[in-house]
């Protein structure tokens, strides 16, 4: 019985927010007159001993007091003696554990929040060194249009603000506390849980006593946000893995950041890469399983939430380490310009150019152009050359209308300088992105 119902091994974690949250319902306690001053001051001198000890790693977590807890107010009552008892007045294990948890779920989403922050800055960083660095552009992994490299790596600064944003949206929305629900249904001491709240940081107490205690929609939220999160980080590091391997041979990753063969001496792994994209799967099963295990849960408190904090500490300790190895690896990473260059000048990604030239000299509708397009492309194909290398009499072969004005258009060069949409990967276009958002982290960091 021991064995299945203790929970100290794991919710230890939560020993600072325990105290922390000891001390505000103890001053609280106090100011109400619910104990005496004398028995606050003692009670509150012994969670400032045992802070000290937790600090210190000399607290003495003891198996046999079940849980974080009971160890706390066990060393209390080693400390001070009988006035210990005293602290359990006007609240129960399950709104202390909601309090806890919320605590350290929300300094969690703050702390993810800024690793993202700088793992963003490391990819503006490499951004504005390669603004005008071409590289080719996929769908289906195929070469579909040329981009800047610097373009590429905003749209992973872009993924990352919205994953920053609902980090810090989770934290706000848990911004509620639970202290003072007691066990289920509140308290009939007078007790002001207004003053407990603001003390702990947090804008209002829960209004329903049965919610406080019980939910835990916040710890899936926060799981949500590092699993959406993980799976941005996934997707870039698949990308290094490929821009690193020979066949792409896009960049280089230092022996700081790769590993070597047992066997094979010439090797240079991306074990980083492989292993971030690998703790994607085990922060969307932390996920699942607190889904499942809040699926069926009557109201208000079961044991069944004693597993929930595994579940939240492991995600955010891979998430955590994913992205310091991931902003490492930015950071780390040398392009290799002229081997994107040369991929970029491949596969006819300056065909949609061409279409959109007939469309704009020529007047034709664009799937009249599309088509005269494909027929052009296949006929270089065979001649084994580029667009730009195609004769313009070759080319009026298939449209007589086409002048030598089309040149102007073709050749990776020309084609990523033309893309000046608004949002666009001309370096024109990504030169006032990457502007934009170093005045926003600077702003920001003011």
């Amino acid at each position: 019985m021991q064995r299945i119902n203790a929970s100290i091994s794991v919710d230890q974690r939560l020993a600072v927010q325990d105290v922390t949250a000891s001390r505000a319902h103890c001053a609280m306690l106090v100011k109400q007159q619910v104990i005496s001053a004398a028995d606050g001051a003692a009670i509150d001198g012994g969670l400032v001993h045992i802070m000290g000890e937790l600090q210190a790693g000399s607290f003495p977590f003891r198996a046999e007091y079940e849980d974080i807890h009971m160890n706390v107010e066990a060393r209390l009552a080693e400390l001070i003696g009988p006035p210990a008892g005293r602290l359990h007045t006007a609240r129960s294990r399950n709104d202390q554990v909601a309090t806890d948890f919320r605590l350290w779920t929300r300094q969690a989403c703050e702390e993810a929040a800024g690793a993202v922050r700088g793992y963003q800055c490391a990819l503006l960083d490499l951004a504005a060194a390669h603004a005008s660095t071409i590289m080719p552009g996929f769908t289906h992994l195929q070469s579909a249009q040329p981009v800047s490299f610097a373009h590429h790596l905003l749209a992973y600064v872009e993924m990352a603000e919205r994953d920053r944003g609902r980090f810090l949206d989770a934290a706000t929305r848990m911004n509620e506390c639970p202290l003072g629900a007691a066990a289920l249904a509140g308290t009939s001491f007078d007790i002001d849980r207004h003053a407990t709240a603001a003390a702990l940081g947090f804008d209002r107490p829960m209004a329903n006593s049965l919610d406080a205690v019980s939910s835990r929609d916040f710890a899936i939220e926060a799981v949500s946000a590092a699993a959406q999160c993980a799976a941005h980080l996934s997707r870039l590091a698949e990308e290094i893995v490929l821009w690193v391997s020979p066949a792409f041979g896009f960049a280089r990753l230092s022996d700081a950041l790769t590993t070597g063969s047992s066997i094979m001496p010439q090797k240079r792994n991306p074990d980083a890469a492989e292993l971030v994209r690998a703790k994607t799967g085990r922060i969307n099963g932390a996920l699942i399983q607190l889904l499942t295990l809040m699926k069926a849960l009557p109201l208000a408190y079961s044991k069944d939430l004693q597993e929930d904090k595994p579940a939240v500490f492991d995600a955010f300790d891979a998430l955590e380490l994913s992205l310091a190895a991931m902003t490492a690896m930015v950071r780390d990473l040398q392009p290799n310009r002229e081997r994107m260059r040369q991929m970029a000048n491949t596969g006819y990604a300056d065909a949609t150019d061409l279409a959109d030239w007939l469309v704009r000299a020529l007047g034709l509708p664009f799937r009249e152009a599309h088509h005269a397009t494909g027929a052009i492309v296949a006929r270089a194909e065979t001649l084994g050359l580029d667009l730009a290398g195609l004769s313009l009499s070759e080319m009026q072969r298939i449209e007589p209308r086409i002048t030598a004005g089309v040149y102007a258009v073709l050749g990776a060069q020309h084609a990523l300088a033309s893309r000046t949409s608004y949002g666009g990967a001309a370096p024109i276009r990504v030169g006032e992105q990457i502007a934009r958002w170093h005045a926003r982290v600077q702003t920001e960091e003011k």
